[in-house]
C-alpha cells in the first residue's frame, strides 16, 4: 500500500477525542507513526466492507508502539482508531521488522 504524497491527514472531532479518551493517544502522536521508520502496513480485511481499511504498526517519536487503523480518502489519511499494540500485534510487528533489517 502506497501512502499519499505529500503525507496529509483528515481528522474529525469525534475521532480525535475518541482516541484520546479511550486509548490516551493524541492525534499528533498517531500521525508520527506514519513519519517514522519501520512502519508496517497491512490490509484490515475484517473492517473493509464499505471501504478499504488498513492497519499501520509503528513507532511514535517517543518509541511508543501503536496500531493505527485508517483509510485513505481524497489523498488524505483518515485515522479511524489509534491505540497501543496488543501482545499479538507486537509479535507481528517485530517479526516483520526483522525482514527489513540491514544485514551486517
Amino acid at each position: 500500500m502506497k501512502l499519499p504524497v505529500p503525507l496529509s491527514f483528515e481528522w474529525n472531532k469525534g475521532n480525535i477525542d475518541k482516541n484520546w479518551q479511550k486509548h490516551k493517544v493524541h492525534y499528533k502522536e498517531a500521525e508520527e507513526v506514519f513519519q517514522n521508520d519501520q512502519l508496517q502496513i497491512f490490509p484490515d480485511l475484517k473492517h473493509s466492507e464499505k471501504e478499504k481499511r488498513f492497519v499501520a504498526f509503528g513507532l511514535t517519536n517517543s518509541k511508543r508502539k501503536l496500531s493505527v487503523f485508517f483509510t485513505v480518502r481524497d489523498a488524505q489519511i483518515r485515522v479511524i482508531s489509534a491505540r497501543d499494540q496488543s501482545r499479538r500485534e507486537r509479535k507481528v510487528y517485530e517479526k516483520e521488522k526483522q525482514k527489513y533489517k540491514p544485514k551486517k
